[in-house]
This record gives C-alpha cells, sequence and structure tokens, in this order.
C-alpha cells in the first residue's frame, strides 16, 4: 500500500513536467515536498522511494524521455541524503546509472559526474553526504572538513508588501529556533551510526546517552565520528567493513557493551536534516550586500561593539578610494638598479663589521627600506579583515627568524573554505539592484582582492509577485504586467523544468501563505513548505544559467552636467521627455504638426551576424520610444545579445493631407548609440525601476559590460605594447564580460 502510493506520487510529478498540471492548482509545487515528506514521518520509506525513482529512471532512459532523468535524479539524491539508510546494492545501481549519463550532452553529464563521485563516497563512508552537509551549513567546527555554509535572503521592502516581509522573518527565524550546535552534533553522531551499522545500532540508547552526556563528550564524540567517516572517505584501499569496524567501536564506547547489543528489536528511526543557516534582510543600502559577505568571513569579535560597524566600513571604502587614487596620480621616478638581488653581489663591509657577527647584525644588513608604507584604515586593523586570523586557510603571521639562515616558512595559501547562497524574493527589479551591487563588488575586488580568494559567492532567484503592491510597484505595474516584471523567471522555467514547477511557483503562493489569517494549520504549512522550499533550492540548484550584464554611458544636454554610467541586466527603455517652458512646447507643437510625434534620432549600432564579423551600420529615424530587451522570449536564443525594438513615425502623404503611423522597427546587436539630432531630451528607465530612472538625456551609448579584472589587466598591458589591437599575455585567458550566474536545477537543458 506504502509502496503504491509513493509511485502514484511520483507518476503524478512526471505528468506535472509534461505539462499536464494537477486538478488542485495548489497542489502545484508541493509534489517533491509531499514524497520527501513520507521519509519524515516514516525512515523506512527512504528505501521504498529510492528503489522506485531508481526504476522509473531507468525506464525514462530505456523510454528517451531525457526531460524526466534531472528531476528524478535530484529527488532521488535528496531522499537518499534524508534516508537513515540505504543498502548498498541500491547505491550501486544510483552509481551505475549516474556513469551512463557520462556520454550524454551537458547538462546531464555534469550533473551525472557530480553525483557519481558522491555516491562513491557515500558507498564507501555511509552518511559522508549528511555529515558534510550538516556541518557546512551549521558551521560546526571540524579540521578536517572545515568549510561553511550560509543563505543570505535579500528583499526589497520598497517592492514586497509588508506582511510578506514580516512572515519570511518570522519563518526563517522559526527555522533557527529549534536548532543549536549540540543538537547537530547529536543528529551527525546518530546518523552516522544508524547509516553504517544499519540495524545493529541502538538507535534509542544512542540518542538517551548523548542527550545525559555534558557538551563537551558530545563534541569529544562527533570529532570522532567526524574523523572516522572522513578518513574512511578520503583513504584509498578502505572498504566498508573497516568503516564498520571504526564506527562499532565508536558505538561501544558511547553505550557501553551491554546497550551496545541490545538493537535487536529496534527498527530504523528518523534523523531530520536540521535547517540550513537562514538569514533574511531588508535591502537598504547599496553596499549591504559587500557589508554581510565581509561579515561572513571575519565576524566581528564580541569585544566589538555593533555601532562600530558602519563607520568602520564607510573608513575602510573611503581608504580603498584615496589608496586607488593615489596609484593613478602619484609621480613615480625610475631608477635604474644595478642590484640583481643575490646575497654574494652585495659591496663588501669593512673588516671590523665582521668582528661583532650576529644573526641580528646579518638581517639588518640585508634589510631593503625606502618603499612606500601606507597607512591602514581603521577597519583594516580590526580582526576580522586581517587575513592572520586564526581558523584553517588564513594566512599565519609573519614572524621574524630567530637566524638570517632559516627561511621563514611559507604562507599557506589561502581556500575557499566559505560558500554564501544569496537568495533573490521579488521580480525584475530586484536582479537590477543585484547586478549594480555584483558591478561595484567586483571593482572593489578589482583595486583590492579580499573576498575571491576565500568566497564561493552562489545567486539563487525566487520570483514573488505581490497581489497587493506598494506606491512604487503601482507606479511600475502602470508600464508593465505581473508576466513582464518576472521575465527572467520565465526564462529559467523555459529552460529547466524542474525550476518552473517547484521554484516559479512560488510566485503567487508566497504572497497567498503571508496573507492567510493566522492559525496552526497556518504555521504547519508556511514553516516547513516555503523553509524546506528554499532550503532544497539552494542545496540541489547546482547548475548556473549566466545573464549578459551590459553597461550605459547616459550624456545630458546640460554641458556641466557629468555623463553618468549604470549597468543593466533585463530592459532599457526611453521615451520622449515633455517639453517645460513655453518656448520649448510651442517648438514642440509646430514640430510635431509637420514630421509628427516623437524626437528625431540617429541610431549606430553593430549588426549581429551568423560569422560574428562586425558590421557597423546607421540609420536616422523618427520615434517615439525604444526597449532594449536582454532576456530573450525563447531559450533556444542566446544570451549575449539585445533585441532592440524602435517605434518608428512615419509620415503618409494621401489625397485626404498628411497623416502618421507607427512602425515596429526590430533590430539585434550587442552594442548601440543612439542621439537625439534636434537636442530635444528623453528618458531612460533601466531594469524596469522607476527609481533608476534619467531624465535631460540627449545621447547613450550601450555595450556589454567588461570584467573589472579584465580592464585593469588590459590597461596594464597596453603600457608595454601600445600598439597591440588584440589581446596578449595573461589578458588572453581571463573572462572579457561580466556575467550574473543563477543557478537551477540542470541550466539550460540541451
Amino acid at each position: 500500500e506504502v509502496e503504491s502510493d509513493i509511485l502514484r506520487r511520483v507518476r503524478t510529478l512526471l505528468r506535472e513536467l509534461d505539462g499536464h498540471h494537477p486538478s488542485c492548482q495548489s497542489d502545484r509545487g508541493m509534489l517533491r515536498w509531499t514524497l520527501h515528506k513520507k521519509i519524515d514521518q516514516n525512515p523506512s520509506n527512504g528505501s521504498v522511494l529510492v528503489q522506485i525513482l531508481v526504476k522509473e529512471l531507468e525506464r525514462a532512459e530505456r523510454g528517451d524521455f531525457r526531460h524526466y532523468i534531472i528531476p528524478l535524479l535530484h529527488t532521488l539524491m535528496y531522499a537518499l541524503i534524508k534516508a537513515p539508510c540505504i543498502s548498498d546494492e541500491l547505491c550501486s545501481r544510483v552509481y551505475d546509472f549516474c556513469k551512463k549519463l557520462l556520454t550524454l550532452p551537458k547538462p546531464f553529464c555534469t550533473i551525472g559526474l557530480d553525483y557519481a563521485i558522491r555516491l562513491k563516497m557515500e558507498r564507501t563512508a555511509p552518511g559522508m553526504l549528511y555529515q558534510r552537509m550538516v556541518i557546512s551549513e551549521q558551521s560546526l567546527k571540524s579540521d578536517l572538513y572545515p568549510y561553511q555554509e550560509k543563505i543570505f535572503i535579500f528583499a526589497d521592502p520598497e517592492l514586497l508588501s509588508e506582511a510578506i516581509c514580516n512572515a519570511l522573518v518570522t519563518d526563517t527565524e522559526a527555522a533557527q529556533l529549534s536548532q543549536s550546535p549540540r543538537s547537530c552534533m547529536c543528529l551527525v553522531i546518530t546518523h552516522a551510526m544508524q547509516a553504517g551499522l544499519g540495524e545493529g545500532c541502538n538507535i534509542s540508547g544512542l540518542k538517551r546517552s548523548l542527550q545525559e552526556m555534558p557538551t563537551s563528550d558530545v563534541e569529544h564524540w562527533f570529532q570522532q565520528v567526524v574523523a572516522a567517516v572522513e578518513c574512511t572517505g578520503q583513504e584509498r584501499g578502505t572498504d566498508r567493513g573497516q568503516h564498520t569496524a571504526r564506527l562499532e567501536k565508536i558505538h561501544h564506547a558511547i553505550l557501553g557493551a551491554l546497550q551496545a547489543d541490545d538493537a535487536s528489536s529496534e527498527g530504523l528511526q528518523g534523523t531530520p536534516l536540521p535547517n540550513p543557516n537562514i538569514s533574511f534582510h531588508l535591502w537598504t543600502e547599496d553596499d549591504q550586500l559587500w557589508k554581510e559577505l565581509v561579515l561572513f568571513i571575519r565576524p566581528l569579535s564580541q569585544s566589538c561593539e555593533p555601532s562600530c560597524l558602519s563607520q568602520d566600513l564607510e573608513n575602510f571604502e573611503i581608504q580603498d578610494i584615496i589608496s586607488d587614487c593615489e596609484c593613478c596620480e602619484q609621480t613615480r621616478f625610475s631608477v635604474l638598479s644595478t642590484d640583481s638581488g643575490i646575497e654574494r653581489d652585495l659591496p663588501a663591509a669593512p673588516e671590523e663589521h665582521f668582528a661583532t657577527w650576529s644573526p641580528e647584525t646579518e638581517q639588518s644588513r640585508l634589510q631593503r627600506k625606502g618603499g612606500i608604507k601606507k597607512k591602514l584604515s581603521p577597519l583594516e586593523s580590526m580582526a576580522f579583515l586581517q587575513p592572520g586570523c586564526n581558523g584553517a586557510g588564513a594566512k599565519p603571521p609573519v614572524k621574524s627568524p630567530k637566524r638570517a639562515s632559516t627561511p621563514p616558512e611559507p604562507a599557506a595559501p589561502l581556500q575557499r573554505l566559505h560558500t554564501a547562497h544569496i537568495v533573490l524574493l521579488g521580480d525584475d527589479r530586484i536582479l537590477g539592484r543585484l547586478v549594480q551591487a555584483y558591478h561595484s563588488l567586483r571593482k572593489r575586488e578589482t583595486r583590492r582582492v579580499f573576498l575571491t580568494p576565500r568566497l564561493n559567492l552562489q545567486f539563487y532567484y525566487i520570483p514573488v509577485v505581490t497581489g497587493q503592491p506598494n506606491t512604487l510597484a503601482v507606479a511600475d505595474h502602470a508600464a508593465t504586467g505581473q508576466e513582464e516584471l518576472c521575465e527572467v523567471a520565465g526564462y529559467l522555467g523555459r529552460a529547466d523544468p524542474w525550476y518552473e514547477s517547484n521554484i516559479n511557483t512560488l510566485c503567487h503562493m508566497i504572497p497567498k501563505l503571508a496573507t492567510m489569517p493566522s492559525s496552526p494549520s497556518k504555521h504547519l504549512v508556511t514553516d516547513l513548505f516555503i523553509t524546506d522550499v528554499i532550503a532544497y533550492y539552494v542545496r540541489m540548484g547546482t547548475q548556473p544559467v549566466c545573464f549578459q550584464v551590459y553597461t550605459v554611458k547616459i550624456f545630458f544636454n546640460d554641458p556641466a552636467q557629468e555623463p553618468a554610467e549604470d549597468v543593466f541586466l533585463t530592459e532599457l527603455r526611453t521615451q520622449v521627455q515633455e517639453s517645460i517652458s513655453h518656448k520649448e512646447l510651442n517648438t514642440t507643437k509646430r514640430k510635431t504638426t509637420l514630421d509628427g510625434p516623437g524626437i528625431d534620432l540617429t541610431v549606430t549600432y553593430r549588426k549581429v551576424v551568423v560569422s560574428d564579423r562586425v558590421k557597423e551600420l546607421e540609420m536616422s529615424l523618427r520615434s517615439t520610444g525604444l526597449v532594449m530587451k536582454a532576456i530573450p522570449a525563447d531559450e533556444a536564443e542566446d544570451l549575449v545579445s539585445l533585441n532592440v525594438n524602435i517605434t518608428e513615425i512615419v509620415r503618409i502623404n494621401n489625397l485626404s493631407g498628411r497623416s502618421f503611423s507607427a512602425v515596429a522597427n526590430r533590430l539585434k546587436t550587442r552594442n548601440i548609440k543612439i542621439r537625439s539630432t534636434e537636442q530635444r531630451p528623453f528618458t531612460v528607465c533601466l531594469d524596469k525601476d522607476s527609481r533608476r530612472a534619467y531624465r535631460n538625456v540627449i545621447s547613450m551609448e550601450v555595450s556589454p559590460c567588461l570584467e573589472p579584472s579584465y580592464c585593469l589587466q588590459k590597461t596594464r598591458t597596453m603600457k608595454f605594447s601600445l600598439h597591440e589591437t588584440e589581446d596578449v599575455g595573461l589578458v588572453k585567458y581571463m573572462p572579457k564580460s561580466l556575467l550574473l550566474p543563477i543557478n537551477t536545477f540542470a541550466g539550460v537543458i540541451q
């Protein structure tokens, strides 16, 4: 009966992937969630679910239903991590299937290889995937696996209603209340014992003993279990029997001989997978993303007052800009050096110096002086920005060697031990803010590298469209519908059906759950469902879809006003600006009567051709406005070109008189320049956000945004090869364009 119920739910899930949505629309997006909740309700369902999913995967391969493979595989792997114990024979079947995927194109081969590597470790050391996930997500201390992960949820309070923001804050805080480092260490111990020993584990006695232990003892046995699992997974030639023997030894030490053998009548018991470390942030400051990432890598000590944080971060940014300007403007004089850098080539010292030789005098004799010493900013001197802090992967503090002949130990290379999962809630307008923050972060890292060698940065997007928007949203909704406000989510849903089924369904579900009246059933759904879906998306969504970021340079009709530079991701829209002065209004009326509405524009662009050769064209026309779309309507189109729709006004002369008609002029390009020939201004709006509108514009230039590190290296290369136009040296191997990667479950399925 249980098997038939699970099979029916799996088949319903597959029918939804074919476009046959369930009769009850509220079930959309909850089918996968209910399947995995079966394991929490009854741990023995884990093996049944994995067995059914393996059969469906093999059937999909035989029938060439490739669009079933990735959703089924993600569901299976998540069930395998949550299940208390899976037989080696079942893991072997999944492992063999993943190896077959290596012959398929991307993303099947990429996902298959990733899961095959994980399954090989899991077969050798059962429970390793669960253990590593909990250690990293809860930031538990472990020298053998020192990785840390955190989920940052960002929402714009001007785009989402207050009820939605309050509901999300409440849910994320409630998800962390029942968890503590001690409880998570106990979960790791019990899951590893049950996964390795199976029914031979006295799980009830183990839980009871751990509950009665002091925290120091729990931490001791946690380190012992982690060492046993990690060493088994990393040692070559270690079989499953040796791993079982190690766990049995720890099992006996915790329980004692009598209790350890008393496990004959017990069945499998569930070990819940704790919620990851989630923090919710209302995006109110432009550099808030950078601040949160810095604090994640170098958290403030308890002795540091939080009130000092804002001033310290500001001082760090000011000093960063000053040092950047000093490097550019300071006059440097070149001096021809005859020093080879070899010790024996140094000029001989007077003989009396050798009479009083000591290591200290030898060290001072070899010391180099005369360098530029830069004063550290207040933030740099803080402990959490110093690379010499304690922790794995950090550089050790430099100490003076006791003897000049003994070289100091080389500094350990930095490792990316931290992973920040940035989850954006909202529509395309919050992605526009993300692009601005990401571009600013990349420029900051180019000037002074800090986050890049230490942090893995991953982006996720959950579309949320509120049914009762606030004032700002009303203003933007007047020009664009709800579907147009979620163009990125629409593209991701077409490219990845599993994203459409699990994430795009939250677009209207989150506002509905947030506005539900308070009741026990509401808390049962929201506390489990929304948090679980976000955790599932972050844990299993590893395939990025890279979107091209575009830069726009805007020139104003006032010559004294400096040109503005900005970036956008989805859309740029221009409209004719209404005249303000009486003189301009009269001129506009006469011009409209003769030539029609709009303004005269000169458009210069590079046409996109199949051969990828540059073909520059220019045209003049009269237009009332244009729209540049960076997100294609079809997932088969590339993401590196702009679709420009210009509303052209054409004059028609006939017997009844002069008339005008609007004609849609479409072109595809990557670089485009637009100039108002009659010096009449127009407005420019970026990413459908009325807060990012520019007025009194007379011309603009749009092109793909370049990676700031590429620009810096290109500038340095041009100093030494002034006549080189092509990329040479290191620049050839650096990413040229700035791309925004948004993670999905499958990427773009080819």
